[in-house]
């Protein structure tokens, strides 16, 4: 009866089985094709970028990683909500490159309430799709700032280099104006006499295309709109969209650090300062290597920041005068020569008129005398060093005395320094001879005999 009741089990189990297995494929399926149909964010995707700050290399480069990242995702729009009072004209030339050529309309939004897009960021609304601003902000102040330094500062006195920047200015301006269909005679006023515009004047002017409170009222206003892309014009969908709001990678937060003309300085000066102590003292490696990794990392921020070579090239100079003061007796001439030179280098390494991107006298100054110190001190240690009497070593047996353990028919063996030594001398020895070294020739000691109590 057992048996027959176990039969009867396994039949159904064998039975029940794939019935249960194909419950479970099916319950999987229906929880991913909910999630597929309702967990998914609804609607177009929009990325938004918020860039605040100065225009600089690392702002540029987050903006164009994230202009690639919404055509990889085929975004509908990105927004860059931007407030800013200038930058560097390399950065914002690269930004301005990336948004023509971009797959997806970009809308540059002057955001939030207060914010404003002066210098680089006039040039950047303008070369956008749809140009936006919040009711509390102003653009404007497009001028090349550093035009007064090859001028007296009157338009009468301009000098040709000084005319020649804003020219160019002024035509690379108007070209996107025109481009876009905006107002020409504001983003000409803007570069030539520095013109600011709030934001309700500028809607007024057709220096922009709307106004919104934020980035869900821009999205609304802008939808169905047509904006005209290198690749044709297409007509907005951003109604009800999802916004995706991307953060700087450790990329861009890597180049906002070192992208800094005193960071760059500094990082080239640690690595001469880590390069030069390997040098003096070789064997450690950690200076050298992070020297080395310094001094690169300096390098590639000259490489993105617009530098004049020549001042680099007086910095290299002046390093190298520092460098040769700590062994040479000029008597402080040629290292007072290379803080000179390392000071005019830093004074022509960069003009760019941006805060925080022009190196001053006294920063220049301090991190010279800081230079001079540290290689005098590196350098007298180093020759202090190399003149000592070596204290390790065969070179340390010169002197020593021990006394003769053993006396064959070929060789002679002494104790000297707790060591067992083959030693040779031109008199007889016998054991128990107390022996001085006077030479070494390979690992045979030549030893003079010592009076017993001789010192």
């Amino acid at each position: 009866m057992f048996r027959a009741l176990r039969r009867l089990s396994l039949a159904r189990l064998s039975t029940g089985w794939p019935r249960l297995f194909f419950v479970v494929v099916f319950a999987i399926l229906a929880a991913a094709g909910s999630y597929l149909a309702y967990g998914q964010p609804k609607g177009p995707l929009v990325i938004d970028l918020r860039v605040s700050g100065i225009i600089s290399p690392a702002s540029a480069d987050f903006i164009i990683q994230g202009l690639k990242q919404a055509a990889k995702e085929k975004a509908a729009a990105v927004v860059i909500e931007l407030d800013t009072p200038g930058g560097l004209d390399s950065s914002m030339r690269d930004i301005v490159r990336e948004i023509l050529a971009s797959p997806v309309p970009v809308v540059t939004f002057v955001s939030p309430g207060g914010a404003r897009a002066a210098s680089a960021g006039t040039f950047i609304l303008y070369a956008s799709d749809i140009a936006a601003m919040t009711p509390a902000s102003n653009l404007g102040a497009a001028s090349p700032v550093r035009i007064g330094l090859f001028s007296s500062g009157s338009d009468s006195h301009k000098s040709t280099l000084g005319t020649k920047i804003e020219n160019d200015a002024v035509a690379y301006i108007r070209s996107l104006a025109q481009f876009h269909g905006r107002d020409v005679q504001f983003a000409e006023n803007a570069v030539r006499n520095a013109a600011s515009i709030s934001a309700s004047d500028a809607l007024k002017a057709n220096v922009i295309d709307v106004i919104a409170d934020n980035v869900p009222d821009l999205l609304n206003k802008i939808d169905s709109r047509q904006v005209k892309l290198a690749s044709g014009s297409v007509v907005l969908h951003t109604a009800d969209a999802h916004i995706q709001y991307m953060e700087p990678g450790w990329r861009s937060q890597l180049l906002a650090l070192i992208a800094n003309p005193q960071v760059a300085l500094v990082l080239i000066m640690v690595g001469i300062y880590g390069l030069f102590y390997e040098i003096m003292n070789p064997g450690l490696a950690l200076p050298g290597v992070s020297g080395l990794i310094c001094l690169l990392l300096g390098l590639y921020a000259f490489q993105l920041l617009p530098v004049n070579w020549t001042g680099v090239a007086l910095v290299a100079l002046g390093v190298s005068l520092m460098i040769a003061e700590a062994f040479l007796p000029s008597f402080g001439i040629v290292g007072a020569g290379g803080v000179v030179a390392f000071i005019l280098g830093g004074l022509f390494l960069t003009d760019t008129g941006v805060p925080g991107y022009d190196l001053s006298i006294p920063f220049l100054i301090a991190v010279a005398l800081c230079s001079v110190a540290f290689l005098v001190l590196v350098g007298t240690m180093a020759t202090r060093a190399h003149r000592r009497p070596v204290v390790s070593g065969r070179e340390d047996m010169l002197g020593k005395e021990g006394v003769v353990a053993s006396v064959g028919q070929d060789s002679v063996y002494a104790d000297i320094q707790g060591e067992s030594w083959r030693v040779h001398s031109t008199a007889g020895l016998a054991t128990g001879d107390h022996v001085r070294v006077i030479a070494l020739n390979g690992l045979t000691l030549t030893v003079e005999r010592v009076q017993s109590g001789q010192g």
